[in-house]
């Protein structure tokens, strides 16, 4: 199958699926000579088109148009809104449409035309065929206006002479209708034969007898009129000749001959050869071949008669297309009046000699012969209706259609030889923004004629692609402290469509307040001096917009950094460090970080320290900051260290700034409490039964030489209160009584008072013990010393207070128990004993008066009668002492002082004392600015000192502090400030201590021993005393 059999196929195959929902036919009649504006249809009226979308259900707007040929003069127009058809200003004329054409019925005369319905969602191709109905326009007339004819004299009467026939372009009754023959002199008469074709032949008869001696010429008029209304009729001269006699007349063999002849027949070919015979003789029998009146001119070109032989030849080249069968009369005349007829029907066959015809109609219009298109048309947009034929026949005529090259459009066929020419797919101005291309019709002949047809198509851009930015991120540097319109950089974007739908203009985005930009040019410039430390990188957009409808736009981002500059010097984070460290902070410790910031960046911001005028205490790192000690720290020796620091940054050149730095050295908590009042462990305190509740029966004080909250002091009872008699204020350490005294309650009580700081990271305690005697006098200090120095015996966790009752009763128990060994001796002892000690008290009395003026604390009676209030019972400690109090008895130089040594185990309760105890784990060490007072620089001491120690029984590993403290007999305090003097025994406040420097110390004259054991104590009370004993 070659190329031109396989298009036949395609175009086959494309005619049996034609579309009949876009293609469709109406047919109207019309009469021709119509003036303008005549309705001639409705094409949605007659077709039932609807324009509502089905789909939708809204109204849509067809247009309507009428496929036209440039430079054609439309017959019709067609209204592009309501599509009806109207007669134009160019009148239809029958005659001259079907010019040259054979017609068999009258309504043969027609022409077509194509209307398109838009837009593309409603396309529908409307085929229109008009018919147009003759009109009596045109006369009918003869060949000639003079008609000869010749009748033999011996014709007779009633024969008959054909008279040429009157021809009329108009057709049916419009034609010719009727002759008549005017002024016949009754010699002739008329009569009408109608061939089988519905020619109509006029015939002359002779109605008399003719004799040419007598008249040889008649001259009458022959009239022919048609049937139209009005009726048109023309008239000729008849003019007939009276010839010879001559009987017989030539005969053709055949009278109705047929015959082929291509149409590529060269000139001289045989057509065919007409024989005719004639039963004359001599001249009379002598044949002379003619063409008849009634062969049309345009054949007698085409065709040559050989008037003697009667041969007809080609004489001009044949053009089926023109006239495909030529109907040729030939007259055999032999002279006589009467010829031989006979009738010849050429038939021109066809040869491939016809190249196909493409007939380009353009639905849209073209301009100087180009189509116009939008780059957005749908797929599908109709452009041209093409109609293609040829001139040949069958096979010849058989015609495919197609487009020569690979482009966006296609041909639809909608009839045999239509086809709609459309875009196949969507157009891109961008990738091509022309299109010619040629479309071929070929036939099938053998060999295959081709026609083209040249199609020029531009597109028409829109704006339907963005500008482009050659980055979409543009990263520019700018260093600080730049100019006022410094130029950056050139912001360039490209846009693919043409026109003004590519010209750009440029738009800064938010945040660019420090930059200007050319719409036109896109030059970028500084419009303000940058600062890199306000602002290091600043990230923006930048718009561009083409001048398209609508606009469309695109965004790069823009990202200017700007480079330091070494404008700033290094900045302290203060103007002033201070640290704090702990005096026992080892050397090379860290004390403190300096923090130095510099604004620029790079080399401009590395910062360099170096200490200025320091002796080498300290060592500091010149990159981190980091300041370590060079010396062990000793609070006492030096509570701060000052010094200045230099930061210089690497900058060009370089910048530098100064801070001072002050390290202060903190305590530790590395000291007990030192207990100041009471001043001995032996004394004791009166409390006469008078003593209301509330009052301050005995005072406990003492100091720290640590500072801040290191001596912070807390004074608990933690033994000997089991009644609740006694309590002790937790800051002041004043001893008070809860509940008024009964006669139940004489005697000796032991308070054992803790005294613990609230010093980090533990606190530190000490035990000190307190004795207060419940009478109403004290007048036998003996036997009260004796008491205390048998309280030895109890354990600390034990009251002595019900114990005293149990000493006084022991010598009866022991008579009861020794009554048979003598009870009476020990009465007596006993007896003696008493009576001495009191003497010796008596006498020691007397000497304090003398010497202190009036004893510190004076018992007082109180009225007898007075109610006692029932005081509530408390519990005592349930742990109980590990050991007991042992006492072994020495020898001194002097009888009378008796050193008493004993071992004290603490209770359980005791050695886990944290009363008071402050929450260091809130606080660093490095930064707590101490502000209590040191209370320990406020005392001094001017009385001897006793010899109470504490000493440990076996070494043990320390874990706990539970110190008891010896305390003297009188305390001298010794620095700047006043002696305290001890206060009347009726009083209850401390001793006054708010005059003292903050320089003084607190010093002792005698030896000072504090402990820190987990278990035993010894005590050695080595102090020489006589009796009575003192009252403190």
């Amino acid at each position: 199958m070659d190329r031109r059999d396989f298009y036949l196929l395609a175009a086959l195959i494309a005619c049996l699926r034609l579309d009949s929902a876009i293609a469709q036919e109406l047919i109207y009649t019309i009469r021709e000579e119509l003036p303008e504006n005549v309705p001639i249809g409705n094409i949605p009226k007659d077709l039932n088109i609807s324009h509502i979308n089905a789909a939708t259900g809204t109204s849509a707007s067809l247009v309507y148009r009428l496929v036209s040929k440039a430079g054609d003069a439309p017959l019709v127009k067609v209204s592009s809104t309501t599509g009806e058809i109207f007669t134009t200003s160019n009148r239809v004329d029958r005659e001259k449409l079907c010019a040259g054409a054979s017609y068999a019925e009258e309504n043969e005369c027609f022409f077509e035309l194509e209307v398109v319905i838009l837009p593309n969602d409603f396309f529908r191709l409307i085929k229109i065929k008009i018919i147009v109905k003759d009109t009596n326009d045109n006369a009918p007339m003869f060949p000639s206006p003079v008609i000869n004819i010749s009748i033999p004299e011996n014709t007779l009467i009633n024969s008959r002479f054909p008279i040429p026939s009157a021809t009329d372009p108009d057709t049916g009754f419009n034609g010719v209708q009727h002759y008549e023959l005017l002024n016949g002199q009754s010699v002739f008469g008329l009569d009408i034969v109608e061939t089988p074709e519905g020619e109509k032949w006029p015939q002359l008869i002779v109605q008399q007898n003719l004799d040419r001696e007598q008249k040889d010429t008649y001259v009458m008029k022959i009239k022919v009129e048609d049937g139209g209304t009005p009726q048109k009729s023309s008239t000729a001269i008849l003019q007939v000749t009276v010839s010879d006699v001559n009987d017989n007349r030539p005969v053709f063999k055949e009278s109705q001959v047929e015959v082929h002849i291509p149409e590529n027949a060269p000139v001289g070919t045989s057509v065919i050869q007409l024989h005719a015979t004639d039963a004359d003789i001599g001249s009379n029998a002598e044949i002379r071949y003619i063409f008849g009146a009634q062969v049309a001119p345009a054949t007698k070109r085409f065709f040559a008669l050989n008037n003697t032989t009667g041969l007809i030849t080609v004489q001009r080249s044949l053009d089926r297309e023109e006239t495909a069968i030529h109907k040729v009369t030939v007259l055999a005349s032999d002279g006589s009046s009467t010829p031989a007829r006979a009738t010849v029907t050429i038939n021109v066959t066809d040869v491939n000699d016809n190249p196909p015809n493409i007939d380009l109609r353009y639905i849209i219009s073209p301009i100087n012969g180009t189509v116009y298109l939008s780059e957005k048309d749908p797929i599908n947009t109709k452009i041209a209706l093409i109609t293609v034929s040829d001139k040949d026949t069958d096979v010849n005529g058989k015609v495919i259609c197609f487009i020569e090259r690979e482009v966006p459009f296609h041909l639809k066929a909608v009839y045999d030889n239509q086809y709609l020419l459309e875009t196949s797919s969507l157009l891109d101005y961008e990738g091509t923004k022309e299109f010619s291309f040629k479309i071929v019709a070929s036939d099938s002949g053998k060999p295959s004629l081709n026609q083209t047809a040249l199609v020029r198509v531009k597109l028409e851009d829109e704006n339907d692609n963005p500008p482009i930015f050659s980055q979409p991120v543009i990263e520019l540097s700018v260093s600080e402290n730049n100019r006022r319109g410094l130029y950056l950089t050139t912001i360039s974007a490209t846009d693919e469509d043409s026109g003004k739908n590519a010209d750009i203009v440029y738009q800064l985005g938010p945040n660019a307040s420090f930059f200007d930009l050319d719409r036109k040019t896109g030059v970028l410039t500084a419009s303000r001096v940058f600062d890199r430390e306000e602002q290091e990188r600043f990230i923006f957009t930048v718009t561009a917009r083409d001048n398209g409808t609508p606009p469309l736009q695109s965004q790069a981002a823009v990202i200017v950094t700007v480079l330091d500059e070494n404008d700033n010097s290094p900045k302290f984070t203060h103007n002033h460090f201070q640290f704090f460290v702990s005096e026992n902070l080892p050397k090379y410790s860290t004390v403190g970080v300096i923090t130095v910031t510099d604004a620029d960046a790079g080399e401009n911001k590395a910062v360099t320290l170096s200490i200025l005028n320091d002796n080498e205490n300290f060592v500091l790192d010149p990159y981190s900051g980091v300041i370590k000690s060079n010396v062990s720290f000793d609070r006492e020796q030096q509570s701060s260290y000052t010094f200045d620091v230099k930061a210089v940054d690497g900058g060009q050149p370089p910048r530098s700034s100064t801070a001072k730095v002050t390290i202060n050295v903190m305590d530790v908590n590395d000291n007990s409490p030192v207990v100041i009042y009471p001043p001995s462990n032996t004394s004791f305190k009166l409390v006469p039964l008078s003593a209301i509740p509330g009052s301050v029966v005995a005072e406990v004080f003492a100091v720290d030489i640590d500072t801040g909250m290191n001596a912070e002091l807390k004074y608990t009872i933690v033994s000997g209160n089991n009644k609740g008699l006694f309590r002790i204020d937790p800051v002041t350490g004043n001893i008070t009584l809860e509940e008024k005294p009964t006669p139940n309650d004489v005697g000796l009580h032991r308070l054992v008072v803790n005294i613990s700081d609230l010093g980090y990271p533990k606190s530190l305690h000490t035990l000190v013990l307190v004795f207060l005697y419940v009478n109403d006098t004290a007048g036998n200090a003996s036997y009260i010393y004796d008491l205390i120095r048998r309280t030895m015996e109890t354990p600390l966790d034990r009251n002595i207070g019900d114990s005293s009752q149990p000493y006084q009763n022991e010598d009866y128990l022991t008579i009861m128990i020794a009554i048979v060994a003598g009870a009476m001796v020990v009465i007596v002892v006993i007896f003696v004993t008493v009576l001495v000690r009191c003497r010796h008290a008596s006498r020691f009395k007397a000497a304090q008066r003398s010497k202190q003026g009036a004893e510190w604390m004076s018992p007082n009676q109180e009225n007898k009668q007075n109610k006692k209030k029932k005081r509530k019972k408390r519990k005592s400690p349930k742990s109980s002492l590990l050991n007991f109090v042992t006492i072994e008895e020495s020898k001194p130089d002097d009888a009378v002082h008796e050193p008493i040594n004993g071992t004290i185990s603490l209770p359980a309760e005791l050695e886990e004392q944290s009363i008071g105890r402050f929450d260091w784990g809130t606080a660093p060490p490095t930064t707590f600015k101490p502000n209590s007072p040191d209370l320990a620089k406020h005392y001094k001491s001017a009385s001897p000192q006793s010899a109470f120690h504490l000493k440990p029984d076996t070494p043990v590993s320390v874990k706990k502090h539970h110190v008891i403290q010896e305390l003297p007999l009188d305390n001298t305090f010794v620095g700047g400030c006043d002696t305290l003097s001890k206060r009347a025994s009726t009083s209850s406040d401390h001793f006054s201590a708010s005059e003292c420097s903050s320089q003084g110390g607190f010093k002792t004259k005698g030896p000072l021993h504090t402990r820190q054991v987990n278990e035993h104590f010894y005590w050695s009370i080595s102090t020489a005393y006589k009796c009575p004993i003192n009252q403190y």
